[in-house]
């Protein structure tokens, strides 16, 4: 696979392979959760945007990591909206370790954007539930 800079839009192969998940599954998902609206060109070829593959982790971690079906991990993204283009810029350099440029200011400014707040409230209950998942496999082994 060719070395893409973070803002780069990836097809449904690359997304696939970077979150280890067959591309059937990535379609499937996209008629699951209606935030997932990936740009789709000539004979319908999928290019994710940044935004959606943040998204796609985040449904990813839902489904695999915390046990959430899908109906449930469709109630947690309800109030979700996508990141601003340079926050999902800068979350995917960070997670591939390469720096990426700031984003010129009226490429973020979009009417899709989760607030800050929020954002901060949804990672703070994320890491509640780790917590609680482990204080729960704590308890079962002392009984």
């Amino acid at each position: 696979m060719v070395n893409k800079t973070p803002e780069a839009f990836r097809n449904i192969t690359e997304v696939s392979s970077m979150l280890n998940v067959p591309t059937h599954v990535l379609r499937f998902w996209e008629t699951r959760f209606n935030q997932l609206k990936p740009i789709k060109r000539n004979g319908g070829r999928r290019y994710y945007r940044p935004e959606d593959i943040i998204l796609l982790k985040r449904i990813q971690e839902l489904l695999y990591d915390e046990g959430y079906t899908i109906k449930g991990a469709q109630q947690v993204l309800k109030s979700y909206t996508k990141p601003k283009a340079g926050e999902a810029v800068a979350v995917l350099s960070v997670a591939n370790g390469t720096e990426a440029e700031p984003m010129p200011e009226a490429a973020q400014n979009r009417d899709d954007v989760m607030p800050s707040a929020d954002q901060h409230l949804s990672q703070n209950i994320s890491k509640a539930i780790t917590i609680l998942k482990t204080a729960k496999s704590r308890l079962k082994q002392l009984s």
